[in-house]
């Protein structure tokens, strides 16, 4: 039996006006309100964070920032730091594969971020995972390797009690086509956690909560949860609808 706590978190990238995310999250409350045993985060976007604050008072659903720099201020137009995050939010996602694909994010930009955010009292959402040219070529494991150990660089162990990590094989984000449960365990199992151990030592390694984010859907999130390593879900496109994200909830229990 896993002893992790799961986790499922939705990262609604760049949707939902105000209104928008007023009604899903009004849908979304009173269907999670009695869930226990599972912690819960929805990651709108950054202008929609004061409404969702607002709305989820006093309800069992954290809320998390997709990204932040890692400066606490200047001159960085556009941007967003983790002090300005702190009054909004709980969690901040970092390294997104979207964020390395598009705007140039590295594996030395996450680690910046990574420690930025925990100076700042914000739990990190550290996400690794290959492209389909590198898995089709057999850099699975070098890749994702390199990836957690460049972005958990420096930590130190009380530090790493504050993180999580999401393993989004991009090729299988918003494609429809997802890893077998057996595929992505083995990426949990075989190459995450064994780097978690080796740099925070066996018991923190074992406990610190591994999520999959790839086309999870209400129909295979048990199957994938019940996985020894996959502690739960980063969850993209199904987490936009309040009964599709409700129903991945309730295939993490």
């Amino acid at each position: 039996m896993k002893n992790r706590r799961p986790m499922v978190a939705g990262n609604w990238k760049m949707n939902k006006t105000l209104g928008e995310t007023e009604e899903l999250l009004k849908a979304l409350k009173p269907q999670l309100k009695d869930i226990d045993g599972v912690d819960l985060v929805v990651c709108p976007p950054y202008i929609d964070l004061p409404l969702t604050k607002e709305i989820l008072k006093g309800s069992n659903i954290k809320i998390g920032a997709q990204n932040m720099h890692w400066e606490a201020s200047g001159a960085y137009t556009g941007e967003i730091s983790a002090p300005m995050l702190k009054d909004l939010c709980d969690y901040v996602i970092i390294g997104h594969s979207e964020r390395r694909a598009m705007f140039g994010e590295t594996d030395e930009t996450v680690n910046k971020k990574v420690m930025a955010a925990l100076n700042a009292g914000l739990l990190p959402i550290v996400c690794v995972g290959e492209t389909l040219e590198e898995n089709e070529a057999g850099h699975t494991e070098a890749v994702v390797g390199r990836m957690v150990r460049e972005g958990l660089k420096g930590l130190s162990q009380e530090q790493a009690k504050q993180i999580v990590i999401a393993y989004e094989p991009v090729w299988a984000i918003g494609t429809g086509k997802t890893a077998t449960p057996d595929q992505a365990n083995d990426v949990h199992k075989n190459v995450v956690r064994p780097i978690l151990r080796e740099m925070f030592g066996e018991e923190l390694g074992n406990s610190i909560r591994i999520l999959y984010g790839g086309s999870v859907k209400p129909g295979n999130a048990a199957e994938l949860f019940g996985q020894s390593d996959i502690d739960g879900g980063l969850i993209g496109g199904a987490s936009l609808k309040a009964a599709d994200f409700a129903g991945i909830v309730n295939g993490a229990l």
